[in-house]
């Protein structure tokens, strides 16, 4: 079973749910639901993350000089599974996580400066919103933002560093800009002879490979390297991929260090406990992501200006004879202006079905047969910037089925497969 909700509600759930049963409320929960959530919450807490694995790192960082590229995922897990449970049933708060920042420097680390990815350092930005830079509230640290004017660190903001972090938790889609940071983070540190320290964490995508392969002509901020849509890697298994195949500019080479998770491998299923930007909320989000972000490239809403967002898709000219379900999509956290803000859309509800952990194009191949007008669909130029190539766009238009379509990326499948292989850290 795998749970549509964060780490940190099933906690706060459990806590609620036995504490309720020492007031005689047993019948609120069955025994094998709780045994099932408790289960999960441990098989979770087995995989350490790299940010938790402070010896290791610890002795890189004594008397440096530190930036920290990070967001709200940055964060250290405190506390074991023994503890707990012993706090659960003590009725005592849960606090299991220390920010990565706040707690390096509790540890006397000099951190000098933070820089902030698409989001924000807080994670509270509109997905493609320029950050701003600023002072975070808490650690008056000076924050740089890397998803605004610039989108790669100056040789100015890095002249005073002797080390770089990068703790960020992605989910092993292209197009989500996390790895295209990380790409101008290396090749600033190794223009200004800057060490890199990456902490690794999980890819809730890393069991497959799929999807097209992005073509050099449309290379963006959107994907910035010939890779397939599901790229099956870890942060640091990328950073690996971008060194050894010499992507970076003049071929150069970034001195990093990655800090290895324990217990992790790519066929682990790992539920985040925290979102890792605004419009992914839950399992659910993550598992559709890969496929319902095509809809970003389109005229068709993905949730956007609901609770469910990439939970199911709609607009106005799908055909209302076809779809049943409607919403109306309004402003809310993440998302100020939302597509079709206002308006009825005519779509489907995919936040209660089993979602699989692979990439499907029948959701947008289905709004595209369904679409009263169909060229209100595509954004054309967005959508190939997704997509990687304009040749998907040609392939819905023309009516070819998804297998058909999928069969003309298979060799770039396998020959990026025989790649990528060079590079993994987990089985």
């Amino acid at each position: 079973m795998r749970f549509k909700v964060f780490k940190n509600t099933v906690l706060l759930f459990v806590l609620v749910v036995i504490s309720c049963a020492g007031k005689g409320s047993s019948e609120t929960l069955k025994n094998e639901q709780t045994d099932e959530i408790l289960k999960q919450v441990q098989d979770d807490k087995s995989i350490v993350v790299g940010a938790n694995r402070t010896e290791v790192y610890l002795p890189l960082l004594k008397g440096k000089r530190v930036g920290v590229v990070a967001n709200q995922t940055s964060v250290i897990f405190k506390e074991t599974k023994d503890i707990r449970l012993e706090k659960r049933e003590k009725g005592e708060e849960m606090t299991d996580y220390i920010h990565l920042v706040d707690s390096l420097l509790a540890l006397n680390i000099e951190i000098k400066k933070v820089f902030s990815p698409e989001h924000g350092f807080r994670g509270t930005a509109d997905a493609g919103e320029n950050v701003k830079d600023g002072i975070d509230v808490k650690t008056q640290l000076p924050i740089f933002s890397l998803h605004g004017k610039h989108k790669k660190p100056t040789a100015e903001q890095l002249e005073d560093l002797d080390i770089m972090i990068f703790d960020i938790q992605d989910v092993g889609v292209r197009f989500y800009t996390y790895i295209s940071t990380l790409h101008y983070v290396m090749e600033a540190c190794v223009e200004n002879n800057v060490k890199l320290l990456i902490l690794d964490r999980p890819n809730p995508n890393g069991n497959y490979i799929d999807g097209p392969t992005l073509e050099k002509e449309h290379s963006s901020f959107l994907g910035m390297h010939t890779i397939p849509l599901v790229h099956g890697m870890t942060i640091g298994e990328y950073a690996k991929m971008i060194n050894g195949e010499g992507w970076l500019k003049d071929n150069a080479k970034c001195d990093i260090t990655v800090v290895e998770m324990q217990h992790y491998n790519h066929e682990n299923t790992y539920s985040l406990p925290i979102r890792p930007s605004p419009n992914l909320p839950n399992d659910q989000s993550i598992t559709l992501y890969p496929s319902l972000g095509l809809f970003e490239g389109t005229n068709i809403n993905a949730g956007r200006g609901t609770e469910f967002q990439f939970q199911r898709y709609g607009a106005p000219f799908l055909d209302a004879s076809h779809y049943t379900f409607t919403y109306t999509p309004q402003p809310n956290f993440g998302s100020k202006y939302p597509k079709h803000k206002d308006v009825l859309c005519y779509g489907e509800d995919l936040s209660e079905i089993k979602a699989e952990r692979h990439f499907t194009l029948k959701y947008v191949i289905d709004a595209y047969t369904n679409a009263t007008d169909k060229s209100k669909v595509f954004n054309t130029a967005n959508f190939t910037k997704h997509a990687g190539t304009e040749k998907l766009q040609e392939h819905i238009e023309s009516g070819m089925s998804e297998e058909a379509i999928k069969a003309t990326w298979k060799d770039d499948l396998e020959a990026f497969k025989a790649i990528r292989v060079k590079y993994l850290i987990y089985d």
